[in-house]
């Protein structure tokens, strides 16, 4: 595990996708593999919030974990009969364009059995309210990197519920906790991926 951590943030792309297919092939778990993507991807997070990397670092750890996450999907399918369990609109507020948290959180949903809808980064409330009004959703996840983004994951859950919906709302991201969660008027936050799902299991009774 220290091997694909180490090799993800130091960004040595090609020996990070070829260790995961390795430990995948000597019967490595694949969320164990996963739980390294996201170790390693919180280090590179914590470099750049320190000033340490920057957007291109950042653009290329989101690439080496889309790679790993095109191995370790088939495995997770293979190992999971996955029923859709509801269906979740995920995207990166307003004025932050980072997605590696973002992605993580919608492959996990995706592999526990959601069907989700990402709208991508820098996504403005009224993309969100046309896309919980036709997709209709239980719940909807606000993904923001940085300080900046508590505005606008604020202002998207005032439009949504302006709009009428009443579903659940989670944000993640950055440096996301209780305080932030009531600011915005979300419904719960989640520190990781994992939490993200079991929020969305507990809201759905799954």
């Amino acid at each position: 595990m220290n091997a694909l951590i180490e090799a993800i943030t130091e960004m040595r792309e090609e020996d990070a996708v070829r260790t995961a297919n390795e430990m995948l092939d000597r019967g490595s778990n694949p969320i164990e593999v996963l739980d390294s993507c996201r170790e390693a991807m919180s280090i590179i997070g914590q470099r750049f919030e320190a000033g340490d990397c920057f957007v291109p670092e950042l653009i290329l750890a989101g690439e080496v974990l889309r790679q790993i996450s095109d191995v370790v999907k088939p495995r997770l399918t293979q190992a999971a009969d996955v029923k859709k369990l509801g269906r979740v609109v995920i995207g990166t507020v307003e004025g932050d364009i980072h997605d590696i948290g973002k992605d993580i959180v919608t492959f996990m949903l995706d592999v526990n059995g959601f069907d989700v809808k990402d709208l991508g980064v820098d996504v403005p409330a009224a993309k969100f309210v046309e896309a919980v009004k036709d997709f209709k959703p239980q719940v909807v996840g606000l993904s923001g990197f940085l300080t900046l983004a508590y505005d606008p994951m604020k202002n998207t859950v005032a439009a949504m519920r302006d709009a009428g919906f009443t579903g659940k709302v989670m944000i993640g991201g950055g440096q996301i906790d209780e305080q932030i969660r009531q600011y915005t008027g979300a419904d719960g936050y989640g520190k990781d991926a994992m939490a993200a799902v079991a929020l969305a299991k507990n809201w759905l009774g799954a």
